[in-house]
């Protein structure tokens, strides 16, 4: 297989990789911040609270990411809303990726053991503070391999921005393609990268989940 387009369109893959990363860290942080709020009124005891944190969670898992990214990306548009297309990207799989992280994180934090709460409150502990001192950093711990999974399938998920011309990885790769007329060979490259990331990701997660077994 013929590489040899690499001496001149590596820095265009650089630049691709560097666009995905930046957009999956942003759309995890986010996701995560709106997962969490979401989490909790998916378990309030205020039932509307509780039924729009359902009935959202469920619609955006019900379909597919690659029509939330046309609706916030043209929807935007129709009501005179311009962002620049990082932004845009990062709204749309952040919403998206907020649902999967409200479902971990609910489960997460059910996992605990009810007594823990109990324990807290009986010495003199409210509920604020028993869930950030107590329930949160043990379901963090229990959720961490499926935040790190989850943050690993974003990256991949990430590609499909580039039907709307945002210049990720695969943006890069298919640019790459037109220039040299060359239909496989870029994707091999876009391919390497991708698991090369992911697999960072992936280690750096089991470390930590170490490093937090560790401290028990």
């Amino acid at each position: 297989m013929d590489l040899s387009f690499l001496e001149t369109y590596l820095p265009v893959y650089y630049q691709g990789a560097g666009y995905t990363i930046g957009l999956s860290i942003s759309a995890i942080v986010l996701g995560v911040i709106l997962g969490t709020g979401l989490a909790l009124m998916r378990m309030s005891p205020n039932k509307i609270l509780s039924w729009i944190a359902y009935g959202y969670i469920q619609i955006v898992r019900g379909t597919p990411l690659m029509v939330q990214l046309f609706i916030i990306y043209y929807g935007l548009y129709v009501i005179n809303i311009e962002l620049p297309d990082f932004l845009s990207g990062v709204i749309a799989v952040s919403l998206n990726s907020a649902a999967y992280i409200a479902e971990i994180i609910r489960s997460g934090i059910q996992a605990v053991d009810k007594g823990q709460m109990e324990a807290a409150r009986s010495i003199g502990m409210s509920k604020a503070m028993a869930m950030q001192k107590i329930i949160y950093p043990q379901a963090i711990k229990n959720i961490l391999p499926a935040l790190g999974n989850e943050f690993v399938t974003l990256i991949k998920e990430t590609s499909i921005v580039s039907v709307l011309g945002l210049r990720d990885l695969m943006f890069a790769a298919n640019t790459v393609r037109g220039a040299t007329f060359l239909p496989f060979a870029p994707l091999v490259v876009a391919a390497v990268m991708y698991f090369i990331m992911t697999s960072i990701v992936s280690k750096l997660v089991d470390i930590l989940e170490k490093r937090l077994k560790q401290s028990d």
